[in-house]
């Protein structure tokens, strides 16, 4: 078989060690499945939402499984680093990084128990007994670029790598706007309140499964105090004195580039 695949192992990406990395957003020959243990694979295709009726390609193998000799894992956030800086050439491998996580976490009916079957070229599964209805989750979440002037808000959370600061985001909860769940995660991690809330742009983001929604706002009152909880420091930032930054290829690095180039 000569169809090119993308193989994971949950959101990392394998391959062959010797894979030059201008060729990642191809995928590699299905054939290739070759090298790992039949019983332990799980291939399959799904529909490419942007340019249909062409199909995207998938290994994914569980977590835990030795990978053979001359493989290697890379995690798909770095792979989005070496694509581009909007991310924007990454969309087959995001989807269907986010379908093989899926596919590895809905075996079984969530109701009943039993073991779901496949609905054919769609990203669907269906229950044989109870007929439940099984489809990707994807949740929304906010991110927001916050000015004042000339500066930036950018905030250091706990989960990140020591030094990196980025843009206050979080998800939407139920019954919320998206414009209400700007307001609401501002306010809970620096206590300020913003104005003109406008969207900028969106990115599927499957770490794990997110819809990232961008946008920006502007400063409107208080006084910055970060929560304590997420947030470990936030402060206002120009643009001769930046601390380090997300990693392109992400939505929040996209913001801040934006601001930067005079593009918000």
């Amino acid at each position: 078989m000569n169809e090119n695949a993308f193989f994971f192992q949950g959101d990392t990406l394998l391959l062959p060690e010797d894979f030059p990395d201008s060729a990642i957003n191809k995928g590699l020959p299905l054939d290739l499945s070759k090298d790992f243990d039949k019983n332990n694979l799980d291939i399959f295709e799904i529909p490419a939402v942007d340019k249909p009726p062409s199909v995207i390609r998938a290994v994914s193998i569980p977590a835990g499984t030795v990978l053979p000799s001359g493989w290697k894992g890379v995690p798909v956030r770095r792979v989005l680093t070496l694509l581009s800086a909007s991310a924007d050439e990454g969309g087959a491998l995001i989807r269907a990084c986010h379908i093989a996580q899926w596919r590895q976490e809905s075996c079984y009916c969530g109701s009943c128990g039993a073991k779901n079957t496949d609905v054919s070229g769609e990203a669907q599964r269906i229950c044989p007994v109870c007929a439940r209805a099984e489809f990707p989750r994807i949740c929304p979440a906010v991110i927001v670029v916050i000015t004042d002037g000339e500066k930036i808000l950018l905030a250091h959370n706990k989960k990140f790598r020591a030094g990196v600061y980025s843009l206050i985001s979080g998800f939407s909860e139920a019954g919320e706007t998206l414009e209400s769940t700007v307001f609401r995660e501002v306010r809970e991690e620096v206590n300020i309140e913003v104005k003109d809330i406008v969207y900028v742009k969106s990115q599927p983001w499957p770490f794990p499964n997110s819809l990232m929604i961008g946008f920006k706002a502007r400063f409107l009152s208080g006084t910055i105090r970060q929560d304590g909880d997420e947030i470990e420091d936030a402060a206002w930032f120009s643009p001769d004195n930046l601390p380090e930054l997300p990693a392109e290829g992400s939505l929040s690095r996209y913001l801040i580039n934006s601001w930067l180039s005079g593009n918000l």
